[in-house]
């Protein structure tokens, strides 16, 4: 039998072994967001593996029951793809539904607490629909399907800082006169406003003239794709909800995508 000393030496090491990090991984962000479009194609988010003790669910800026959800009604969605962030363990998918009454333009951050990917921390969505700035689905989702979004090659990738800055430039550009010039343009940059098309990317942009900076801002960086999406408030020119998406190729911005929720009429 294990005297006393032994056995409480035995509970002191056992006690003091730290507990082994888990990897937060992109098939685990990509598994767990691919969940997120089953339950929307089904209009059933009973379907997802919540986190009993810390979820939220937000959307437009607005925490709100998932119950009540876009989630809780079923959309056939005829595009849709993910960026994996596993730095920070979250992911964006961007999904287009244009079938029914009431089509819609999403953009959706998916966080994990603890880099546990099993389990969704937060569901963070801001969804366009008629009415929203530039809105047109059908239009949105015939630009978008022509775009490559291929992994890039492993030493062409960008850092997650210049990701950063150019998703931070972007938005500053409506404060900051010398943020534009920051950005790294592509010659073949294609832009994507709502359904309002722009080609160049660097051509007719803001410099300055706000004196609300763009906030609320959250990020999912992705260096394999070569993406930054930033869920926002565009505060610059209303209490707007919006997502920013940036892809860069070989050091250039590609392209570019925003979905803005403002209600006209």
């Amino acid at each position: 039998m294990l005297s006393k000393t032994l056995l409480v030496a035995l509970a002191t090491l056992f006690s003091a072994t730290p507990t082994l990090a888990v990897d937060c991984t992109r098939e685990g962000l990509i598994s767990a967001a691919q969940s997120y479009l089953a339950a929307q194609i089904a209009g059933s988010p009973s379907t997802l593996k919540l986190s009993a003790s810390n979820f939220t669910y937000q959307q437009n800026n607005k925490v709100s029951t998932i119950a009540k959800s876009l989630l809780s009604t079923p959309y056939k969605i005829d595009y849709n793809r993910t960026s994996a962030d596993t730095i920070d363990c979250a992911s964006y998918t961007l999904w287009i539904s244009t079938a029914g009454s009431k089509p819609y333009v999403v953009g959706t951050q998916i966080r994990h607490a603890n880099n546990n990917t099993a389990e969704i921390s937060m569901i963070d969505t801001v969804a366009a629909t008629t009415g929203d700035l530039f809105f047109n689905a059908t239009k949105t989702l015939d630009y978008i399907r022509k775009e490559d979004w291929s992994p890039l090659a492993a030493s062409s990738r960008p850092s997650r800082d210049l990701l950063k800055k150019v998703g931070d430039g972007y938005l500053d550009m409506w404060t900051d006169a010398k943020a534009a010039d920051s950005i790294p343009w592509g010659t073949d940059c294609e832009r994507v406003e709502g359904s309002q098309y722009t080609n160049p990317c660097g051509k007719s942009l803001p410099r300055g003239g706000s004196s609300k900076k763009n906030g609320m801002r959250r990020y999912v960086i992705d260096e394999v794709l070569g993406s930054v999406d930033v869920l926002c408030q565009f505060d610059s020119l209303g209490a707007w909800p919006d997502s920013h998406e940036v892809r860069v190729q070989e050091g250039k911005v590609k392209y570019v995508h925003t979905i803005t929720v403002m209600k006209v009429g």
